[in-house]
C-alpha cells in the first residue's frame, strides 16, 4: 500500500498554539467504521498536526465507556448513544461528555436467524414470525443506550413488535454476535459490519434490514471524549478533529475504501477477511433485497461530520419514549447543546479547508415519521408504541 498522500496544507492562526498534550490513545471497537482512525494512524496524519496516535482496540462498548471515563484512553471511536447515555447517568457512571465530530453516517444492519428469517417471509409479519417460535426472540445488541439499541428497538415498534414486552433484548459485543448466533443463542442481532457480512457467510443468519433503511443517513459512530478532556487540551482536541476530517476526507475516493479494507483486516483491527470487509464497505449489497441501499459514508464531501446537537437530542427523545429517562425535558436541547463541540468544530474545519454544511437537516425515517429536530416534545409525543 502506498503510504503516501496529498492533503491540503492547513492555515495555522496564530491565536492557535501547539497541542498541549501530543500523544493520544484512541480507543475503538472491532468494526468497519473505524476507517478514519486507522487512515489517520497507517498514514501518521497526526504528525503535522504536532499530535501522535495510539490505536487501543476494546473489547466491548463497556469497555470504550469505563477507560474514557478512567482516563486511560483519551478519546474513542464510540456510539453516539454511549455518549448520551453516560452524559444522562442511564449508561453507565454519569459524566459530562462531548461529541467532537460525527465520524461516519449508515453502516449498520439487522440479522435474524435463517429460521426466523425464513418465517418471517412467509408471513410477512415479523410479530407473526416472533410468535412461530412459541417464545419470546433473544436479539442482542451491543449497549443499552447505543446506537443499535435504539435502531433495533425504533425497527421493530415500525414492524409492530413492542421491544420491551416481545422480546429479549440482550447486550453483546459485535465480534461475539456471530457465534452466539450460530450457536442458537440469539435469534437475531443489531451492530455494525462486518459482523452481518461474516453472519451470511457462515450461513448463520440472513441480514434482514439495513439501518439506513431505519433513518436514512443517520448518524453512528462519533470522536467522543470526556468534556473536561477538551478544556484541558483545546488545541490537542482541535488538531485531533483536524486529523480525523483529513482521514475522512481521503475515504472519500471509492478506491481508497477498497484500499483501507485490506488494513482492516488485519489481527490488531478487525481480524476478518478483507473479502467480508470490502463489499458492504463501499457499498455493496444484495440489490434484490435492499434496492434502496446507502453506503456507509465518512465524508461526503464535508456533510458528514459537523456534530449536530439535533442529532443528539433525537437518542434523548427515544430514551424518553422507551422509559430510559425520567424527569422534565425542558434542558434536553441545551444537553445536547453542551455535547455537541460545534466551536472547536468549526475551528477544526476551517484549519483543514472543510466546508460547513447546513446547521439542520431533516430526515424521514422507517415508521414515515419526519425528524429535524425542532419540536422534540412534540415528536415524542406523537409515537404510538411507547414504553
Amino acid at each position: 500500500m502506498n503510504r503516501t498522500m496529498n492533503t491540503t496544507d492547513p492555515l495555522t492562526p496564530e491565536a492557535f498554539g501547539p497541542p498541549e498534550k501530543t500523544p493520544i490513545r484512541l480507543g475503538f471497537v472491532a468494526l468497519s467504521d473505524v476507517a478514519p482512525l486507522a487512515v489517520a494512524r497507517l498514514f501518521d496524519l497526526g504528525r503535522r498536526h504536532g499530535i501522535t496516535l495510539e490505536l487501543c482496540r476494546q473489547p466491548s462498548w463497556a469497555a470504550v465507556r469505563d477507560k474514557l471515563l478512567s482516563g486511560e484512553i483519551d478519546a474513542a471511536h464510540a456510539l453516539y448513544g454511549l455518549v448520551y447515555g453516560v452524559q444522562s447517568g442511564i449508561g453507565g457512571p454519569q459524566a459530562d461528555m462531548a461529541v467532537l465530530m460525527v465520524l461516519n453516517r449508515n453502516g449498520g444492519a439487522i440479522t435474524l436467524s435463517n429460521a426466523l428469517a425464513d418465517a418471517w417471509r412467509a408471513t410477512g409479519s415479523l410479530k407473526d414470525a416472533f410468535a412461530s417460535l412459541g417464545r419470546a426472540p433473544v436479539l442482542a445488541q451491543t449497549f443499552p443506550t447505543g446506537t443499535h439499541a435504539m435502531w433495533l428497538y425504533y425497527w421493530l415498534a415500525a414492524e409492530g413488535v413492542h421491544p420491551l414486552r416481545d422480546i429479549e433484548s440482550v447486550v453483546i459485543p459485535p465480534p461475539r454476535m456471530v457465534d452466539a448466533l450460530a450457536e442458537d443463542q440469539l435469534d437475531g442481532f443489531c451492530c455494525g459490519e462486518p459482523w452481518h457480512a461474516l453472519a451470511e457467510a457462515r450461513r448463520a443468519g440472513r441480514t434482514v434490514a439495513l439501518t439506513s433503511g431505519i433513518w436514512p443517513d443517520h448518524p453512528e459512530k462519533v470522536l467522543a471524549s470526556r468534556r473536561d478532556f477538551v478544556s484541558l487540551y483545546p488545541n490537542t482536541s482541535r488538531a485531533l478533529v483536524q486529523t480525523l476530517l483529513e482521514a475522512c476526507r481521503w475515504l472519500d475516493d471509492p478506491g481508497h475504501l477498497g484500499e483501507i479494507a485490506a488494513q482492516l483486516a488485519a489481527p490488531g483491527l478487525l481480524n476478518v477477511p478483507r473479502e467480508l470487509i470490502e463489499p458492504r464497505l463501499t457499498g455493496v449489497y444484495d440489490a434484490a433485497r435492499f434496492p434502496d441501499a446507502l453506503p456507509v459514508r465518512f465524508f461526503d464531501g464535508g456533510t458528514v461530520n459537523y456534530p449536530r446537537a439535533s442529532d443528539g437530542l433525537w437518542f434523548l427523545t427515544q430514551y424518553r419514549r422507551w422509559g430510559m429517562l425520567e424527569g422534565a425535558a425542558s434542558d434536553d436541547a441545551a444537553i445536547a447543546a453542551a455535547i455537541s463541540q460545534t466551536n472547536l468544530y468549526r475551528e477544526a474545519a476551517a484549519l483543514a479547508g472543510v466546508p460547513l454544511p447546513n446547521e439542520h437537516r431533516s430526515a424521514i425515517l422507517c415508521d414515515g415519521r419526519a425528524w429535524d429536530g425542532s419540536a422534540p416534545g412534540a415528536y415524542l409525543a406523537g409515537f404510538d408504541v411507547r414504553a
